[in-house]
């Protein structure tokens, strides 16, 4: 019998679960519309990676198993495509399905043969003055290589036919979306009706407009989209600047060869020839008929027309602990704050570093970035630190995955700013999300840490679930200048006292932490384990989860995203049960508890229990302290497990089965929310 999932369909699958949300008919309508976009936009980062590493694998002359689900890459790739080409099937279905409900709202969206004199008049001058100036048709001839087409926009197939010359012509355009100029265009409406275009119809509208000095009879647009392999490629040769590698490996991926084609099956196929011979697709498995929309991932940006559709807006509620007007160093001191997002406002850490910036006791201020806003408000902190005469160190992670174009402009932002910006070297990235503001009090440097599980980013920090420390325990505070001394290189060899920190101590401290358990069900006392991860794919973690099953330890899971782990198998994992919330804030947040003899450990932390996470990263785990703050740690937790309302089972594989029992309903992320009021 297999005993591992394998980690592309358990990937696949968590998609699924965001795609029942859009199914879902208690989710508000333009919410549920939201989720789709949630699930184009991770359907489209699977391919550019996953399933271009696994096209990878499958050219390799080596064809032996994956390491989990007991497939070959060509025997899984089939698979794979099966399974997106089904999922794109529902989501379009689910997609007329929230239309038709939309329309019965006065909602309406609409295309080029649907507008009336007045919109049609107000769709020429949106593109005359917002559309037009972002166009630049690009021709084709058979005998010209095309011109390079990056991934992450939607393109027009052009084609224009002159009869009476028996002559056809080819153009591409890429279709402009930004801030600016928005996919989505609410057009003037009747009363009581709201109707939108999008902008590519615009588009279409003004084709002529466009191409007026060929003379054709007719002209078509079809809709395409291009995804490209996301993989970057960076050796180890240190003599070079690592910037300048990043830069051309930038540029490498903008160039990666494309890993899918879909097309509007309208789209004649001469043009479709011309578009695969041009892209060189090896193989026309990567090219799929489509509807006349792509990239939908833009539906996460719909406009916002009805409120009484949209989720209900919740204010952050305040921390009981944190006095305004106090100041935050005072709060930390009495006792440790753990904040946990959106419940409670990430501005509480921009606080933290904007007070940092101008007391004249704080020296050293000293962070980890992995991703940050646009517009950062932290970054700003960092700045305006560096410029009242603090010693401002920042590492960032270059190799964040799609960010990286981003810390690079960071990079050059603080440093400008005076702050000391490190990077790392090698494959390790630095995943762990640490800051330590240093402060003179009575002439010795007193250490304030805040470990968190997610990114210093306030707009992520709305709709994603994360715990976050602020702690005053000096020996946190000395761990904490030991992971500053590693990432600067000054001292490699470090023993951590607290913090489990990988690759170093977390792996050992996860297996010491089950070994305990499986010692103490050997000898009849209580045992268990319990953790909340976004992934759960390590093989070795998994193999020690099967033997404290084996052992009578009592597990419970609960894993947002890929799970290679099967549970609830006799003679194997009977003792583990998993379950997933897919709601609407993304659960982030990491933990673990385990018994340990009756006296409970509870830890938060930065990664998860993936190769990747324990090996080939700097992540931290931090222990919780205080009782109190530990008993909130485990009441979430079992909030969360109690979830019938949006929580699934993964016991049986491939069904993602909502858990509904006799209780009165629980929807974890609002009995949460009622909690923390009262805490």
């Amino acid at each position: 019998m297999n005993k591992m999932n394998n980690r592309e369909l358990s990937g696949l699958l968590f998609n699924e679960r965001v795609l029942q949300e859009a199914q879902d008919e208690t989710v508000p309508l333009i919410q549920r519309l939201r989720f789709l976009g949630i699930f184009s936009n991770n359907q489209d980062e699977f391919i550019k990676i996953s399933l271009a590493h696994l096209i990878r694998l499958t050219e390799l002359k080596d064809n032996t198993k994956l390491l989990t689900g007991d497939f070959t890459p060509r025997e899984l790739l089939p698979k794979v495509i099966e399974t997106i080409t089904k999922d794109n099937a529902v989501f379009w279905t689910t997609y007329s399905r929230i239309l038709s409900e939309m329309e019965q709202h006065g909602i309406f969206i609409v295309n080029e043969e649907q507008l009336s004199p007045e919109q049609k008049k107000f769709c020429s001058d949106y593109f005359t003055s917002v559309v037009s100036v972002n166009l630049v048709p690009l021709m084709l001839r058979r005998s010209v290589k095309i011109p390079f087409l990056p991934d992450g926009y939607v393109y027009m197939g052009i084609k224009m036919e002159n009869s009476a010359q028996n002559s056809v012509r080819y153009a591409i355009i890429q279709v402009p979306v930004s801030d600016t100029c928005p996919r989505f265009v609410v057009l003037p409406s009747e009363k009581g009706k709201t109707k939108i275009i999008f902008v590519e119809d615009i588009i279409r509208l003004h084709l002529n407009e466009l191409f007026f000095m060929f003379k054709y009879d007719k002209i078509s647009a079809h809709g395409f989209k291009i995804t490209r392999d996301a993989d970057l490629d960076i050796d180890d040769d240190v003599s070079e600047s690592f910037i300048e590698k990043m830069k051309q490996s930038l540029v490498k991926r903008e160039h990666g060869r494309p890993v899918s084609l879909f097309y509007n099956k309208q789209m004649p196929e001469d043009l479709l020839d011309m578009l695969i011979k041009k892209l060189e697709f090896s193989t026309t498995k990567q090219v799929e008929a489509a509807g006349r929309y792509f990239l939908m991932r833009d539906l996460m940006r719909f406009p916002k027309v009805n409120p009484e559709l949209e989720l209900e807006k919740r204010e952050p509620i305040p921390h009981p602990l944190i006095k305004p007007g106090n100041g935050i160093f005072e709060d930390i001191r009495e006792k440790d704050l753990l904040l946990y997002y959106p419940y409670h406002d990430f501005r509480n850490v921009i606080d933290f570093l904007l007070e940092a910036a101008v007391d004249p006791k704080v020296e050293i201020i000293s962070i980890t970035l992995y991703r940050t806003a646009n517009h950062s408000k932290i970054i700003n902190a960092l700045k305006n630190a560096a410029r009242n005469g603090k010693k401002v160190n920042a590492f960032i992670e270059l190799k964040a995955r799609f960010d990286e174009g981003n810390n690079l402009d960071v990079t050059q932002e603080l440093q400008e700013a005076g702050v000391r910006v490190h990077h790392s070297l090698g494959k390790l990235k630095v995943h762990s999300k640490l800051i330590l503001v240093e402060r003179n009090e009575q002439e010795t440097l007193k250490g304030y840490v805040y470990i968190g599980t997610g990114n210093f980013n306030e707009s992520t920090a709305t709709i994603y679930t994360d715990f976050g420390l602020f702690s005053h325990h000096q020996p946190l505070v000395k761990d904490a200048r030991k992971v500053f001394d590693f990432l600067y290189k000054t001292e490699l060899n470090q023993k951590f006292k607290h913090l489990l920190v990988a690759p170093f101590t977390l792996r050992k401290s996860v297996k010491k932490m089950l070994e305990v358990e499986i010692d103490s069900a050997g000898k009849g006392k209580e045992a268990w384990f319990y953790g909340k991860f976004n992934g759960l794919t390590d093989e070795k973690i998994i193999k020690h989860l099967y033997e404290a099953s084996a052992a009578g330890v009592k597990i419970r899971l609960i894993v947002r995203g890929e799970c290679c782990l099967i549970p609830q198998v006799a003679g194997l994992s009977e003792n583990i049960e998993v379950h997933s919330i897919v709601d609407k804030y993304l659960e982030h947040a990491r933990l673990i508890i385990s018994c340990n003899n009756g006296a409970p450990c509870t830890f938060i932390l930065s990664a998860d229990m993936m190769k990747r996470n324990l090996d080939r990263r700097v992540e931290i785990a931090v222990p919780i302290l205080e009782e109190y703050t530990a008993n909130v740690v485990r009441d979430i937790f079992t909030i969360q497990w109690n979830d019938n309302v949006k929580s699934r089972d993964l016991t049986h594989s491939n069904t993602n089965e909502y858990i509904r029992n006799t209780l009165k309903p629980a929807r974890s992320q609002d009995v949460i929310y009622d909690y923390l009021k009262i805490k």
